[in-house]
């Protein structure tokens, strides 16, 4: 790691000496600059940030003390060894005070002063490692915190407002736009029939990797984001800045070409790496946070409805469908799956009665197409079942099984039923204490920002408080209060260290809309007040 320095010195002899005997190749540093006075050298300090500076005190124009206490307005971090020609040490001693590391005196010992030097670059380098080392983790983390709160949008998980998201850097996520596409591996739930839940999570691995690996030299920032086995949604900040004629039509178009090529690299490299093929679909447009929930649905449906893709690029449009969103196989489709995933045996057999009648009802002419769509809803309901765990592999055989055998409409809606019971017995095999307290779970972590208790979740499951109150003290070990004030109390220290947000405004964030009983809970928790916990853990400015 090469540093650079700047020497300063209003003796040309000396500046001339100390270039030529101090051996700066060896200890891997360039003179980027000499100066003869603290102006020239405040100057040349600006220009090159230097990691080292060797200053004279005495100098003309500025002295060296005052060039010391401007340049740390500009460089906080540059090492300052100053050479000086008093012989008392407390003066040279109170240079400390204004940010110098070190000081020689005059006449200079050449060979101390290298020992010195060779000190200071050790330093130097050795807390550049640190605070890198410490930049890639917190990267790492700002990463996975902003994926987690793409997903969690994305599923719908979190509402979206100033004190739900947690703020990362600078980012305004309330004004970003995204160009949206989501991969879909063809033919998965038929392929990974055969696979174990190892195997599958390799593949699943391998397939993301790749796509990773496609678009590390992407001039854009991105997101790969998984959503189930087999299935990735890809989000992409654009930089839109370019010419003033440009319109917005004619940005669309060429984003969807440069959408319609990534997709094409990515199919590819997918193919040649994992011998998998993927279909990819994507919005025309940019769209909005609080758009991408909606527009998710969208693409999974429209994917999900174009039969018989193969390795596919598919620009999203419309569906030309009737409008009545409660009339449509999808939408009744959805109504299951998220039965299912409530417990709500009501709901589920309710979607599916409304199902059988819209079937019944179809014209004669519309059979074969809406064959076609059925067979490929159930493949929709099978993945969402598999990521449920409530279906095993011989189950799943059987029902590809009665896929193979199936000529009719009535035979598809058979194995709908078939699916719908198998997903609602699934989850009775389940620990029905596990699931509550997974539902709970669920639920605790999209409303942190509000006002909830015990009566309010356990209402949600169905269930008595304090029987809600005795399965979570068994499955987490704590009661429901603790649990909750921990996790608020620890996003609360994460916002308070990586935010400016006001101490109100993070109290709101995780629950408490008075700051005064935050500042009670806080000081409980962690001993310390809200600000007394920021001030002492803040770097110094």
């Amino acid at each position: 790691m090469r540093l650079k320095a700047i020497l300063a010195d209003d003796e040309p002899n000396i500046l001339r000496n100390l270039q030529a005997v101090i051996p700066w190749a060896e200890l891997e540093i360039d003179i980027v600059g000499t100066a003869k006075n603290g102006v020239d050298a405040l100057e040349l300090s600006r220009l090159h940030e230097p990691d080292l500076v060797m200053s004279d005190i005495r100098m003309p124009l500025m002295d060296g003390i005052t060039f010391v206490q401007k340049l740390r307005e500009i460089n906080e971090a540059c090492k300052v060894l100053m050479v000086t020609g008093y012989q008392d040490f407390e003066y040279a001693r109170s240079l400390m005070r204004v940010g110098v590391s070190d000081y020689m005196l005059k006449p200079i010992n050449y060979e101390e002063l290298e020992n010195c030097i060779r000190k200071l670059a050790n330093e130097i380098r050795e807390n550049k490692a640190i605070k890198q080392q410490e930049q890639q983790k917190w990267g790492k983390m700002k990463n996975l915190a902003y994926e987690k709160i793409l997903q969690d949008v994305l599923m719908n998980y979190t509402e979206i407002s100033t004190y739900t998201l947690l703020p990362i850097d600078n980012m305004d996520l309330e004004t970003m736009t995204y160009s949206f596409m989501m991969i879909d591996v063809d033919d998965y739930s038929q392929k990974s029939l055969p696979w174990s839940e190892q195997e599958r999570k390799l593949w699943n691995f391998a397939v993301r990797n790749v796509m990773q690996d496609s678009l590390a030299n992407f001039k854009a920032e991105f997101s790969v984001l998984q959503m189930r086995e087999g299935e990735w949604c890809l989000l992409i900040q654009w930089d839109t800045r370019g010419g003033e004629d440009n319109g917005v039509q004619a940005e669309e178009t060429q984003m969807q070409s440069n959408l319609h090529e990534v997709a094409l690299k990515l199919q590819k490299d997918v193919r040649e790496s994992v011998k998998l093929g993927i279909s990819i679909g994507f919005y025309p447009s940019a769209v909005g946070l609080r758009l991408l929930s909606d527009t998710y649905r969208k693409l999974q449906r429209f994917m999900q409805l174009n039969l018989n893709k193969q390795e596919s690029v598919l620009l999203y449009r419309e569906s030309k469908e009737q409008a009545d969103a409660n009339s449509s196989l999808w939408y009744l489709v959805e109504e299951i799956v998220t039965g299912l995933k409530q417990l709500n045996r009501i709901k589920t057999e309710d979607a599916l009665s409304r199902l059988k009648l819209l079937l019944e009802g179809l014209p004669n002419s519309s059979f074969a197409r809406a064959y076609q769509m059925l067979h490929f809803l159930i493949l929709h309901v099978l993945r969402e079942l598999r990521e449920m765990n409530s279906l095993d592999v011989q189950e799943e055989e059987q029902v590809w099984r009665q896929l193979d055998t199936s000529e009719s409409i009535q035979h598809l809606l058979q194995v709908m039923v078939q699916l719908a019971a198998i997903g609602l017995e699934g989850t009775n095999k389940k620990k029905n204490s596990e699931l509550l307290m997974t539902a709970a779970k669920e639920y605790i972590r999209t409303h942190y920002s509000n006002d909830f208790g015990i009566e309010d979740i356990a209402s949600s499951l169905g269930i008595s408080s304090s029987y809600f109150s005795l399965l979570f003290k068994q499955q987490f070990g704590e009661t429901f209060v603790e649990y909750v004030t921990k996790h608020r109390m620890e996003l609360a220290k994460s916002m308070l260290l990586h935010s400016d947000k006001s101490i109100t405004d993070i109290g709101r964030s995780v629950g408490y809309t008075e700051r005064r009983y935050f500042t009670k809970v806080f000081q409980k928790f962690t001993g310390e007040i809200p600000s007394e916990y920021r001030e002492k853990r803040m770097e110094p400015k």
